[in-house]
């Protein structure tokens, strides 16, 4: 997983409320067994005026010009800002793992639903909420600026603005410590590769017999 610490990037504005993880990714790409290759159809039935099906290629399909990250000033976004409850509807995973895979590093909203916000930061995508008046005015001055941009500091759970001022966030240790590291579940636990060796030969040298396989 990659890491976060500081990253200064585009910012895209998506003035909706409610956005569901259907939505982010739709149903029918959920078919593939891999992890990888989502970002082509992150918002898909937003993105595109016809429908997309699994493995067709992006550059046949009919893009929507009124939709925000097909606009070219928003080309290269890597920081989305949404509205409240954002990332509701079903648990699937797919949903940050097309947001990451699009190349947004961070998202800024009133409220997420709770399981969309576990799984973000279970995958390298920082979560940011702030308060709605602020959200807003975010809103306001991407809107007002073309090429507007913000810079997120995780160690000091700061949004910067680009005159400077700091919008403070709060974050739970626990994921920070994760995200500045660059641990998921697996790297968390390879972490202690060491002990799980150890334990592993003590067992077998107090219990030889668990080794043994049998045939069938």
């Amino acid at each position: 997983m990659q890491k976060f610490t500081v990253h200064k990037g585009l910012v895209a504005p998506m003035d909706r409320e409610n956005v569901d993880t259907d939505a982010i990714i739709p149903k029918q790409f959920l078919k593939s067994i891999r992890k990888t290759g989502f970002g082509p159809n992150l918002f898909d039935a937003w993105r595109y005026l016809d429908p997309g099906e699994p493995g067709q290629d992006p550059a046949s399909r009919k893009p929507n010009p009124d939709f925000v990250l097909n606009q070219p000033r928003y080309k290269g976004a890597s920081i989305l800002l949404a509205r409240k409850n954002f990332g509701c509807g079903s648990s699937r995973e797919h949903a940050p793992w097309a947001l990451d895979q699009y190349g947004f590093r961070a998202i800024i909203a009133p409220s997420y639903a709770d399981i969309f916000f576990n799984n973000s930061f279970k995958n390298g995508l920082l979560p940011i909420v702030l308060p709605d008046a602020q959200v807003a005015k975010l809103f306001d001055d991407a809107l007002a600026f073309p090429g507007y941009q913000l810079t997120i500091d995780l160690e000091r759970q700061v949004v910067i603005k680009p005159q400077g001022e700091e919008l403070q966030f709060e974050v739970q240790a626990f994921k920070k410590f994760c995200l500045l590291g660059g641990l998921d579940d697996i790297g968390l636990t390879l972490q202690k590769a060491d002990k799980i060796k150890a334990f592993e030969l003590e067992r077998l040298a107090t219990k030889p017999w668990l080794a043994h396989t049998h045939s069938v």
